[in-house]
Parts: C-alpha cells; structure tokens; sequence
C-alpha cells in the first residue's frame, strides 16, 4: 500500500516535505514497479503548481495511480529548447515545478541536466529528490566491481563517432554502465567485445517489473543468449562491463612497448626527465627483461 497524505488537505502544514516557491524539483520517478516512489515524491507532485514531464501520458498514469490531478506540460529532448524559457518564466514567477522523466531520475541521459544548468546560471532554486535509479540499481546487481564505475549512457549511432569513443575506453578501469535499446543491444555487445575484448558483464532488462530478466556472462555469453532467445530483445536495458584488468593493462603495455626498440623505449623516458640510470631501469621493469639487457642495448645513448 502507498501511503498518500489526504488528497484533499491543501495547507503545507498537512505536509511533511512542504515545497517552496520558485523552486524547481527533480522527482525520480519508478522504473516499472509503481511501489518504488517515496514519500517525498509524493508530497512533492502533490503540492507542485506544474509538473513537467518527458512523456505526459505515461506521467498521467502515475498521478492517477496516486490520485493526483496537476497540470503537466511537456519537456523533453526534442523541444527543451522550446519549453525551457517557458519553465523559468514560471520558476521567477514563484511556481513550484515537478520535473520528472519517464522513469528513474531526471538528469540522467535526458535534457534534465540542461534545466540544471539553466537554474544555475539565472539563480533559480532547485532540489533533487533522491529515489529510483536504473544505473545504480544495475551496478549493484552486476557482481561486478562497484568501487569505481563510470556511466556511459547510450553509446553514439555514428560508426565513426562509436569507433572514437569506444577506443577511449579500452584502457578504462572503472566498471562500466551503458543505457541501450533493445534493437540495438545484439551490436552494441557485438562492438564492445571487439573493442574492449570478452570481459564480464550483466545485462538487466525490464528492471523492476514483472518481468526483469537478468544474464551476467561475458559480452560473447551474453550476445549469444539473447541470439538463442525467440525474436528480437524486448525491454529497456542496462549493461553493465567490466573495466580493465590489471592483466590486461600489462598486456596491453607489453604490446606498445613491443612496437619500439629498447633505445627507444630509453630515450623516451630520458625525455621525460629521467636520468639514463634511471630510464634503463624503468625500461626493463616496464618490459619485464633483466636490466643488464637494456643497458646493453643503451651503451651509444
């Protein structure tokens, strides 16, 4: 049961959380499960003079469930520029406004962020409301590493663009947290595993609802099982990666250092400010021959 304060009590007194004037409010909203929303997001949509919503009619169904009557605009990707001014016309005007996306929290790949920056450069107030939170609740289901993580959001369309970011990546540590679609996940797993190698990873569809799925695999182990599914992947998804492992980090450094000579290699690091001492000895630690080899090599530097 959702505790709901009397719809018909009017005064910020019957509040716990009463709002302010002028105040713009990130509200999460619940991934699938109409059970997730607080108390304070409540209190919030209720006492809101306007709610801006990236999709009303999915954020009439919530106020319904909740028995909230609220007027609502529209405030998404494709006309935030449009609406913008709009909301901070009505923010210096004292109005209370709810932002909400279509599930999870406002800010997080969506234009959220842009009203956020807008506050914050005409002085307007605004609070985020903690609450459901797909990339979170994704990364702590993982079994991956949660000790550092870096979230990706969608990955680019663009080959190129994909290409560039994806080799920024390569020597990422951090676990990784995507956002993807489900008729693009097949590629996107297909690109990630021919970037970044068959690293671990989980992937969570449908989070919250009743029908969440979850695979944890590897990229290759994952594509392969939806591939044996029937039909296409259905659901919004959260893949979770793996980041660079300490073996992989030494591989990699081997290989780079395989494409120069050992002078090279020695002299580079003299010009970084190492002494020839120095660099001989950084050289073959980093090569993981013996010394004497290098210096050998070295002797005309």
């Amino acid at each position: 049961m959702i505790l709901v304060p009397h719809r018909h009590q009017t005064h910020d007194e019957h509040y716990r959380f009463p709002v302010n004037p002028g105040t713009l409010y990130l509200c999460p909203t619940p991934l699938g499960n109409l059970g997730d929303i607080t108390l304070r997001t409540i209190e919030v949509l209720q006492q809101a003079d306007l709610i801006a919503a990236e999709d009303t009619r999915r954020t009439l169904k919530l106020l319904n469930h909740l028995n909230i009557k609220k007027s609502l605009i529209s405030y998404h990707e494709h006309n935030k520029v449009e609406k913008e001014p709009v909301v901070l016309d009505q923010l210096r005007q004292g109005k209370a406004i709810a932002l909400v996306t279509d599930a999870g929290m406002p800010g997080i790949s969506d234009p959220g962020t842009d009203l956020v920056k807008a506050c914050l450069r005409e002085q307007l107030a605004f609070e985020v409301l903690p609450g459901p939170s797909a990339v979170l609740l994704a990364l702590a289901a993982s079994g991956l590493s949660t000790e550092r993580f870096a979230f990706e959001g969608f990955l680019p369309r663009n080959k190129k663009i994909l290409r560039q970011r994806l080799e920024t990546l390569m020597s990422e540590e951090k676990t990784l947290v995507f956002y993807e679609a489900p008729h693009r996940i097949l590629s996107t797993l297909k690109s990630l595993e021919e970037a970044l190698g068959n690293r671990e990873a989980s992937l969570g569809r449908e989070l919250t609802k009743r029908h969440e799925t979850w695979y944890r695999s590897t990229l290759v182990g994952i594509k392969e099982t939806l591939e044996k599914g029937e039909g296409e992947p259905k659901g919004e998804m959260v893949l979770v990666v793996a980041g660079l492992s300490r073996e992989e980090r030494v591989q990699q450094e081997e290989a780079a250092y395989d494409e120069i000579s050992i002078p090279q290699h020695v002299t580079q690091l003299m010009a970084s400010g190492l002494d020839k001492k120095s660099a001989v000895k950084e050289a073959a630690r980093l090569r993981g021959i013996p010394k004497r080899d290098v210096y050998k090599e070295t002797l005309d530097l």
